[in-house]
């Protein structure tokens, strides 16, 4: 069979970038003109007050303490608290082609091949900026790549859903080279005046070229030893944004439009999980988990990658064997993982083995581990 490798990987980064204290400042004064607006009921006992924030409680919940975003000022203004992005019209390049030129042009620069090597091309991520025409296919013609190219998503596990079906075709014969590009823009569909999420994403792009072994020529290749995936249907993490909201006559801006979840089942429940997917495909490739170098997990809280690193490899990790990004980052959602793994990869040596794992809503899980070459 044919022999899959990651042989480049890229990353955008937004300019604009919120630490815990400014976010806090702006979430604790649109409470304070909230509690203001609401005083009657506040002191008649009809309404509780709202609680303010703090980048203590931030850093304790999360280990979050910044992240970079598209946009900081619409997102600080506490009479909007979202980023404010410029409608463009059809012939500009869309804001997630954009990110994906940036993140895709370095991975095939450190792959050192050119766009018209890729036969295939996959934008997969949690949120679309529109239905169609795909952003894959404007992002394959502003990079003049060939083949054939689509957007997916599968929310946070996006990226390793992706890898497996890149890896896939290439194994098959239908691509010889694939570029996997995950364009997140988490800020716009977080709640910023919602005390329990207001703090948890930030945004970013990262890509990965994936290649025939054989025609590979990077001295940083890694090969795709196995991927695995699982999915479990599940409302604790949900956004109902869609093209159906326009008929049911609901109000675009509900809450319920936006990212929710129930934080602690979450954690219950997805934990056990993608340790229990982890450990499962080691076994199944006869690998043991202390022959693990590296766990590049998905960013989404320091609390879940601590749990579960220490559940796969039966001991607390250090630093270098399950690196941390969230901490400036936040939960960039699929790019979280791929982001670690670009920062935290060239360090390894040859038959060094790693695993990079998302998690998130559906509830979906994908791990890949990867051996260095």
């Amino acid at each position: 069979m044919t022999q899959v490798v990651i042989s480049g990987s890229g990353l955008f980064t937004p300019a604009e970038a919120i630490d815990n204290d400014a976010l806090v400042a702006s979430f604790n004064a649109w409470v304070d003109a909230e509690n203001a607006r609401n005083h009657a009921a506040i002191d008649a006992g009809e309404a509780a007050p709202l609680e303010h924030s703090s980048s203590e409680f931030i850093v304790k919940a999360s280990g979050i303490h910044s992240r970079y975003v598209m946009d900081a000022e619409g997102i600080l203004d506490i009479e909007r608290m979202r980023p404010r992005l410029n409608a463009r019209n059809n012939e500009q390049p869309g804001v997630q082609c954009e990110m994906g030129m940036v993140a895709a042009n370095e991975a095939l620069d450190n792959a050192g091949i050119k766009a018209e090597d890729i036969d295939l091309l996959i934008v997969a991520c949690s949120n679309l900026e529109r239905a169609y025409p795909a952003v894959a296919v404007e992002l394959q013609a502003r990079l003049g790549a060939g083949g054939y190219a689509f957007d997916m998503n599968v929310a946070c596990s996006s990226a390793t859903f992706a890898i497996e079906m890149a890896a896939n075709a290439i194994r098959t014969g239908a691509a010889r080279r694939a570029l996997v590009v995950n364009p997140e823009i988490c800020s716009a569909h977080l709640n910023f005046r919602d005390r329990d999420s207001h703090f948890i994403f930030g945004d970013a792009c990262t890509a990965l070229v994936l290649e025939d072994a054989e025609l590979a020529t990077s001295d940083t290749c890694f090969d795709v030893v196995g991927t695995q995936l699982v999915t479990q249907f599940s409302n604790a993490i949900r956004n109902n944004a869609g093209f159906l909201n326009r008929v049911t006559d609901s109000d675009p801006m509900a809450l319920d439009k936006l990212f929710i979840q129930e934080g602690r089942r979450v954690f219950k429940e997805v934990c056990p999980l993608v340790a229990q997917l982890i450990l499962e495909q080691l076994e199944t490739l006869k690998i043991v988990p202390q022959q693990l170098s590296r766990l590049w997990l998905h960013q989404a809280n320091r609390h879940m990658n601590d749990l579960i690193a220490r559940r796969v490899l039966g001991e607390a990790p250090g630093e270098a064997q399950a690196p941390i990004i969230l901490d400036r980052y936040a939960n960039t959602s699929s790019a979280g993982s791929i982001i670690a793994f670009h920062l935290h990869h060239r360090d390894l040596e040859s038959g060094d083995i790693g695993v990079v794992c998302s998690f998130g809503a559906g509830y979906s899980a994908g791990s890949v581990v990867l051996r260095r070459r």
